[in-house]
Order: structure tokens, then sequence, then C-alpha cells
């Protein structure tokens, strides 16, 4: 089985790439983010034409997330639990039927955090608790479970073309580098670094100064898996090849191939 994830910048400009990648790529089930999208106006018809069911949590003009999925959604939550004041739409799990074990998939668009000395940093590192208390109850169902998402942590130094460049900023503030640490020290497995230990594994680069031509990128785009699906995965990849398609999304499809 294969899942993904792909924060796709606005799926009303990327509907062409999507659908490109889903023929080409094929995976059971993609986790997208920052689809920018209400539900009402995510273009399903053309994804389910492909043999996807489609289940989203939406929002006007930014941030939204979804998941497509070939096996049937038996159960579908909105919003990431303990704030109830929290409106932003980040945060969607899938659970499916894979023989007769439970697979619980979540797409997460954690909170950017910058500028560091706004509203904002605060609330990325409360919504990090959150999600690490969420975590925490679900890996007691000793269930298959994969966080996938983008989670605008960029987890150590070699994550980066220039560690010095992203001093200060909120993706790289010590805060935010332990709080993904503590979340995969619950029992997770940080998928990609299970199997890869290069350095230049990158899975955004930004749209100015030829940061893709350079290669100047970050990698802030994790799939975190629970014991149960860590002990059967068999590799990892990084679509990057995407990045140089027309009218490409800063990010690049990351997915997970697991032997159920």
């Amino acid at each position: 089985m294969q899942i993904a994830t792909w924060n796709i910048n606005g799926i009303k400009a990327r509907i062409d790439g999507l659908l490109e990648w889903l023929r080409q790529a094929s995976p059971d089930i993609v986790c997208l983010q920052e689809i920018k999208s209400v539900d009402e106006g995510f273009p399903r018809m053309e994804i389910e034409a492909l043999g996807y069911n489609v289940e989203t949590h939406g929002q006007k003009g930014f941030n939204g997330v979804a998941i497509l999925s070939k096996l049937p959604f038996d159960e579908v939550n909105r919003g990431l639990p303990g704030n109830e004041s929290d409106e932003q739409a980040r945060f969607i799990e899938g659970v499916f039927t894979v023989g007769s074990k439970a697979l619980r998939v979540v797409s997460l668009y954690l909170p950017n955090g910058n500028p560091v000395d706004s509203e904002k940093f605060p609330y990325k590192l409360e919504w990090m608790a959150r999600l690490e208390n969420w975590s925490r109850d679900r890996l007691e169902l000793e269930e298959l479970l994969v966080l996938a998402g983008d989670y605008n942590v960029i987890p150590e130094p070699r994550d980066c073309h220039d560690p010095k460049a992203w001093e200060g900023d909120a993706l790289f503030r010590p805060e935010s580098r332990q709080a993904f640490r503590r979340i995969c020290n619950l029992g997770f497995t940080e998928a990609l670094r299970s199997v890869n230990d290069a350095d230049k594994v990158y899975t955004f680069w930004d749209y100015q100064a030829g940061a893709w031509q350079k290669n100047n990128g970050i990698r802030i785009d994790h799939l975190l898996l629970s014991p149960e699906a860590a002990n059967l995965l068999a590799s990892v990849e990084v679509d990057s090849f995407t990045r140089a398609w027309e009218k490409p999304s800063d990010h690049v499809p990351v997915h997970v191939r697991l032997n159920i």
C-alpha cells in the first residue's frame, strides 16, 4: 500500500498536475494540504473519475486539507481536538479497513508560525502540543497510524540548504524542533530518515531567487508511522521531479510503501 502527502498549494491552480501525478504514481491514499478551497468548491469529480474517494476539510482562500483514497472511508474526523475556538482547517483523519486491521491516516497542515514575535508562533506551539496529546491517545489503540503532512518544521540542520539562513525562523526555532521531537518520541518513526540518511533531501523549494534551480530547499513534509505501521515500512520516495512541472506547487509529494 502506498500512502502519500503533498502540500498542493491551491487545488484549483494545481489540479492538472495533481491528476497527472495520480495517474503516474497511482497511490492508494493521498493526503493533501493547503487546498485553499471550501469543501463545495473542491474539484472532486475529476479525482473521483480516477477511482478515489474524496474527503475534505476546507476553508476559503487558505489552509484546508483533504484525503483521497482508493479504499472506502469507515470514519472521517475533522479538526484537531483541544481548542474549540480554533477554526482553521488544518487536520483531517480517515479510518479504513485493510484486511482485518484498522488503518488511520491523518492529513495535517501545521501552522507556519512566522513572524515569531506575533501571535502566530505561540499558536504554532499550542497546535503542536495539541497534536502531541492527540497522538499519545491514538497510539494507545495500537493500530496502523500514519500522520502525514506539511509540518512546517525543519527537524535538523541537514534538512535545509543553509542552516544559518534559517536561524530565528519559526520553522527552525529550537522550540519548534523540540516540539516535533517530542511527538516523534511518543513512539513514531519518521519514515524518510528511517531509510535515508542522505543530505540535501528536500521537499520544498521557494518560488523566489532560483531556489529550485540551485537546490536551495528544505525538508518540512513528513510522514510519522506508529510502531505497527513502521514494522511494515518497505520504502520512502520523494517525487522531486514534480517541482519542475509547469505551474508546480512549491512542495513535492512524499510517499511511503507499506507491506499490507
